[in-house]
């Protein structure tokens, strides 16, 4: 008989704001929503034609200001019909592929008067303002959330959407993949480096860690930061009964992220868990690091936490 899970996963967000990798985010969201019977609460950011308005006192003539609202109202009108469409399509795919989850709006979801619904839900909903603010706000209050994938190193260093969740929501951030793989958790890696940043990936994935086919703890010196050791997480996981076993790895190409990857593939990785960012966010950016590199180049899901 399984445990339950410690910490139930009963609403995922995920951020939709046009990246070419959408469908595949929206597919991985719906795999885990089935898998947690949880809500997939699908959000679009369109921008906020009033803050064209303060142009007008920046020398711009009110005809101008105008007609800069109207382009950015009619832009973010087609990009909200391009989302809704997207979800609409991946829908009806996996109803198609014998896989159907229902739609139910996160308003009616919290509703005390709607039924309770058994199974997976999702829902499509769009909102006007900053990107990064909004979707901070909603991650903070939502269990997990999936990432569509960087479409370039470029998108990496831009994602309002990617940092906000990282940076600013407090909770667990699974980055999609590509393509999505039929299984996720099955086969757990942890790039541990004995960071804090690690511990709390650690934790937020401790009740995958429980029901999962086989765990690997992957490690190096040139990732080791101060901390606990490889060998005392495993010790640590047994205590919660997880098996764990140890991999070392080395940099490939002098990239430690490079290295951390080729290793999670050597094991069979269908899910990588790892800290974000131990050094500076701009640090890693502008120099590179393993952080920037499993958000370029990951083929699996990866599962990061700061």
């Amino acid at each position: 008989m399984q445990q339950p899970l410690l910490h139930p996963i009963a609403l995922i967000l995920l951020p939709l704001n046009g990246t070419p990798t959408g469908a595949a985010a929206l597919e991985l969201g719906l795999q885990l929503a089935r898998r947690f019977a949880a809500h997939l609460d699908a959000l679009h950011v369109g921008s906020d034609s009033r803050e064209v308005a303060p142009l007008a006192g920046e020398g711009l003539s009110g005809a101008l200001v105008e007609e800069m609202i109207g382009a950015a109202e009619r832009e973010s009108g087609r990009r909200l019909r391009t989302m809704r469409s997207l979800f609409d399509r991946v829908m009806a795919e996996e109803a198609a592929a014998g896989r159907p989850v229902a739609t139910l709006d996160r308003e009616r979801l919290s509703d005390p008067a709607t039924p309770p619904v058994e199974g997976a839900t999702a829902g499509f909903r769009a909102v006007a303002g900053r990107e990064h603010e909004r979707v901070a706000f909603a991650a903070r209050l939502s269990d997990l959330i999936v990432v569509p994938h960087a479409d370039s190193g470029d998108e990496v260093s831009s994602s309002e959407a990617l940092h906000a969740v990282l940076f600013d929501s407090g909770r667990p951030v699974i980055i999609a993949p590509k393509r999505v793989a039929a299984t996720v958790g099955r086969r757990i890696a942890i790039g541990w480096n004995g960071t804090a940043e690690s511990a709390s990936a650690v934790m937020s994935i401790l009740p995958w860690l429980q029901h999962a086919d086989a765990v690997e703890v992957l490690h190096s010196p040139e990732y080791q930061r101060q901390g606990p050791s490889a060998e005392e997480l495993v010790a640590y996981l047994a205590i919660h009964g997880v098996r764990a076993t140890t991999r070392q790895f080395a940099s490939v190409d002098r990239e430690v992220g490079a290295g951390l990857l080729a290793a999670a593939g050597s094991f069979g990785a269908d899910l990588l868990c790892m800290g974000a960012y131990s050094h500076s966010r701009l640090r890693q950016l502008i120099l590179g690091g393993v952080t920037r590199h499993v958000l370029e180049a990951a083929t699996l899901p990866v599962l990061m936490a700061r």
